[in-house]
């Protein structure tokens, strides 16, 4: 890793750490400075802007976020329906870490959205690659219409977020999962 890599990684990482804690507008350029451990000069030569910083961290936390879905259900099941119902586990397990704060895309769309059309965008097209994702789980169940299913998916998905942000606790994880084994057609208990 290059010296400029390292010091955008370490940029990055402080970013992800203090906007997914406190808010992107709550946190200042001298706070992101002060957590990457760099110069403003520095900060500033690497993200010439907050926006720029905001859409890098996005940008990366949704690469991250939904490689890490992604090696879970690979990991833990191996059939078209335990794949999808997989998903859900990992949220579960997402949603009990102690620095769960809902979903950064929606929490930055909320705070951001109505100025910054990028903002809008990065949160459009991570929701449209986890609903691609979803998609492609449950195309070889037998489903006539795999792409409303993972509408219905998505939607869980989101609403589990939203409400384990709220309440601080996985059980909306294991809500929606009961839910989603009723639309693959396993029943609640799968």
């Amino acid at each position: 890793m290059s010296d400029h890599d390292a010091l955008r990684t370490r940029i990055l990482d402080a970013a992800e750490q203090l906007f997914y804690a406190r808010g992107i507008q709550a946190v200042g350029m001298d706070q992101l400075r002060t957590a990457a451990g760099v110069s403003l000069k520095r900060l500033y030569g690497t993200f010439p802007a907050k926006h720029d910083l905001v859409e890098a961290y996005l940008r990366r936390r949704d690469e991250r976020w939904r490689a890490a879905l992604a090696t879970f259900v690979d990991a833990h099941a191996d059939t078209p329906t335990s794949r999808v119902l997989a998903v859900f586990d990992w949220l579960a397990t997402w949603f009990a870490a102690p620095d769960f704060r809902g979903c950064a895309f929606l929490n930055a769309h909320g705070e951001l959205a109505p100025t910054s059309d990028a903002v809008a965008r990065i949160t459009r097209d991570h929701k449209q690659a986890l609903h691609a994702y979803l998609t492609d789980l449950v195309r070889p169940l037998p489903h006539p219409t795999p792409t409303a299913l993972a509408d219905q998916l998505a939607l869980l998905i989101d609403g589990a977020i939203t409400t384990a942000a709220l309440t601080h606790t996985p059980t909306p994880a294991h809500t929606a999962r009961g839910v989603a084994g009723v639309l693959v057609g396993v029943g609640a208990t799968a």
